[in-house]
């Protein structure tokens, strides 16, 4: 039994990882607990907007996100991982304000921006952050 769970994990994770590699570019990946490291991993650089539907300022974010997914989707993916179901992800970032974007270059946290910023704002950051034209 314990054997048939191993492989129906790995065939989860290889496919997850497969969705993760050909993921739409220019669109916001949903990122749970399960496959964090593996978003990060896959991405040089990454935008992950901690949220959660109960936050009215998260819904404005939700928007900018797209946007800026689309404008930067070749160079950094954006991600969005919902506070109330990966619990542990926003202790492990010590998430107690949202909405909370955290900026990751090569797998480490570079930056976060904490509150609903406007669009400019946002898209500054991650230009300097990223080093991008």
């Amino acid at each position: 039994m314990d054997d048939e769970i191993q492989r129906l994990r790995e065939k989860r994770m290889q496919e997850m990882r497969e969705k993760m590699r050909h993921a739409d570019k220019g669109a916001v990946q949903h990122v749970d607990e399960m496959h964090f490291q593996q978003f990060l991993a896959t991405n040089q650089y990454a935008v992950v907007d901690f949220w959660a539907e109960w936050c009215g300022p998260c819904q404005r974010i939700a928007p900018i996100m797209d946007e800026l997914a689309k404008e930067y989707g070749d160079k950094v993916a954006f991600g969005k991982c919902n506070t109330d179901e990966n619990r542990r992800l926003a202790m492990q970032f010590n998430i107690d304000a949202i909405p909370a974007m955290m900026l990751f270059s090569k797998g480490q946290l570079v930056d976060r921006i904490i509150g609903a910023y406007p669009k400019e704002a946002i898209r500054e950051k991650i230009v300097r952050k990223f080093g991008l034209d």
